[in-house]
């Protein structure tokens, strides 16, 4: 319960001797003593001791929700870290794996273009050996071959002509790739 102070001057207030001064001379000084007065007067003290109650209780009250709005808002900031943290590790995952989709096509792409080239090197090798050996018929049968070839993405295009005396032979032919083995 609070302790209500008098003022130093007075003494005796609610004392049943009736009216008390410290200083006689001072008509304002001197406080009245009774039973209503006492009553009225710890009505006052109750009035008091509730109204010290209200606003202590409002004190923590508002105290409690700074703390409380505090506390929600480093709770708030934490979430956002958490998000951009989250965030941050989903994206460098997605470029980890799209880096890793990359290097797999690329694999891909030069396993196929050595494929090709490996075709393309086997063509070119038949093609010489049919022309050294068609050069070789030609001189000794004094006939002539003449011949090109046109390589293409997806077919090797073949033209040959063939004279030997007065008879002349056009061969020309459409090879798709990949050539089937």
């Amino acid at each position: 319960m609070a302790r209500t102070h008098s003022p130093p001057d007075l003494v005796g207030v609610g004392s049943s001797r009736g009216v008390e001064m410290e200083k006689e001379g001072n008509p304002l000084l001197a406080k009245p003593s009774g039973p209503k007065v006492r009553i009225m007067m710890m009505e006052e003290q109750k009035a008091a001791v509730f109204i010290q109650a209200w606003w202590r209780g409002t004190l923590v009250r508002r105290t409690l929700l700074h703390t409380a709005l505090r506390a929600w808002i480093i709770q708030r900031w934490w979430k956002q870290k958490l998000v951009k943290l989250q965030e941050k590790r989903r994206r460098t995952s997605l470029e980890c794996y799209a880096r890793q989709e990359w290097a797999a096509v690329k694999l891909q792409s030069w396993f196929r273009m050595w494929c090709i080239r490996l075709r393309y090197c086997r063509l070119l090798h038949a093609v010489r050996i049919i022309q050294v050996y068609w050069r070789w018929h030609s001189c000794h049968t004094r006939g002539f071959i003449q011949g090109r070839y046109d390589l293409k993405e997806n077919q090797l295009n073949l033209q040959l002509e063939i004279s030997l005396g007065s008879q002349a032979c056009s061969v020309q032919q459409y090879i798709p790739l990949p050539i089937q083995e």
